[in-house]
């Protein structure tokens, strides 16, 4: 009897309307690990563990991917620094297919109080220098963003010293709960689209 190699079975490439970039604002660096800046880069260190995959480096960026209900999410994390986020944005978006309209940019906001999210379709930069560089690099300011808020307690022209530092005791102490609402709202993005993840969380 003679045996033939069947056809190794593929699987069918994901359509780009499916896939997603979550794009986690920060600056690379033991001194910048967990600061206020960095809250971007903790939001997508937290949907990665909860989702069991891991970061690795890669061109501009460490990048980690997952799958949710059919959908692929590419996670970023530019090593660009802060203020040249717009290069690792556009060259993922570019490299992966990615619609505009599927990249959601996780980021610090000094105007919401610790621990605030609040999900946007489009909007100005708002003074941050990430945002600010995304927008002149892709020509728009039509993508989401997940704003995190990290307060504003700091005196006059204190401003770089307080984002560029750490979290208090007991803001740490909440962290946890603030990140795995940030997973939901995120993953609600991926699932439900822009508009009802605002009308379910932005009210929260």
């Amino acid at each position: 009897m003679v045996r033939t190699a069947g056809k190794k079975a593929t699987t069918p490439p994901i359509p780009s309307e499916m896939k997603y970039l979550i794009a986690g604002l920060g600056n690379i660096g033991p001194e910048y690990h967990e600061t206020r800046h960095n809250i971007g880069f903790m939001m997508a260190d937290a949907l990665a563990s909860e989702a069991g995959v891991f970061f690795s480096g890669n061109r501009y960026g460490a990048t980690a991917e997952m799958k949710l209900k059919g959908r692929s999410l590419l996670l970023l994390k530019p090593s660009t620094f802060m203020n040249l986020s717009g290069n690792a944005v556009r060259y993922w978006l570019q490299k992966e297919n990615i619609p505009g309209e599927n990249l959601l940019v996780l980021v610090d906001d000094l105007a919401l109080p610790f621990g605030t999210l609040r999900l946007k379709p489009k909007g100005s930069d708002a003074g941050h220098n990430g945002l600010k560089n995304i927008q002149e690099v892709l020509g728009t300011a039509n993508y989401a963003r997940l704003r995190f808020g990290i307060g504003n307690d700091f005196p006059k022209g204190g401003q770089i010293d307080y984002v560029l530092s750490r979290f208090t005791a007991e803001q740490q102490k909440e962290m946890p709960l603030r990140l795995e609402r940030a997973i939901e709202i995120i993953k609600s993005f991926c699932l439900a689209g822009v508009q009802n993840t605002m009308n379910q969380f932005n009210n929260k």
